[in-house]
């Protein structure tokens, strides 16, 4: 296949200079044939990953707000001939479509949930986490630790692991897995959770 560098000329900017997509990937424990949503895909880096060195033969899905993400996506998907990517461009907190209730086995969100907080959407975004979630699936989500440090979203946006905890609760969405030492190393310790959800 051809390597596809989308520079993510959209919002933000990538997370592939400094996180490791293996290690995020080796969490998941994917077989290789699931339904899978990259939410938040941006320039897609792990998307490509999974497809290209895991060799996933499920259907993967690449989702993004910004439209100049999902045309990055659909290069790549054109220029590498791949019939099980399927790219959308939808606003999380209201709806995914083309996605039925309860059809995905793996959502995995890297350094997207923080953005929720700040528009204060957290509800309806994980609302429709839930829609979509298979009864069995995992709900991945890896974010900064909420902690006061110069790199990444200002520290009024981050959550902790049991922010997230309670909130999905709530959406009777149960804490199946937690690692709080993935990441970056940063002085004050590695800089990323990574927490799982199932629906109870």
């Amino acid at each position: 296949m051809k390597k596809q560098e989308n520079g993510h000329r959209a919002h933000g900017f990538s997370s592939a200079s400094f996180l490791d997509s293996d290690e995020i990937i080796r969490e998941l424990n994917l077989k290789g044939n699931e339904v899978f949503m990259d939410a938040g895909c941006g320039d897609g880096h792990n998307t490509i990953k999974i497809l290209e060195d895991y060799h996933h033969k499920g259907t993967v899905y690449a989702v993004d707000v910004y439209d100049a993400s999902i045309e990055d996506m659909e290069t790549y998907k054109q220029e590498n001939n791949i019939e099980n990517l399927i790219n959308i461009q939808a606003d999380i907190t209201q709806n995914i479509p083309s996605v039925d209730d309860e059809s995905v086995d793996v959502i995995l969100m890297v350094n997207v949930f923080h953005g929720f907080k700040a528009s204060r959407r957290l509800d309806e975004a994980v609302d429709e986490l839930s829609r979509i979630i298979k009864k069995d699936g995992k709900i991945a989500i890896m974010d900064y630790k909420a902690w006061d440090v110069p790199n990444g979203p200002p520290t009024k946006v981050r959550s902790s692991p049991e922010d997230l905890e309670k909130l999905f609760k709530n959406h009777n969405l149960k804490k199946i897995y937690l690692n709080n030492e993935i990441g970056e190393d940063i002085p004050q310790g590695k800089s990323h959770f990574l927490i799982m959800f199932q629906k109870e």
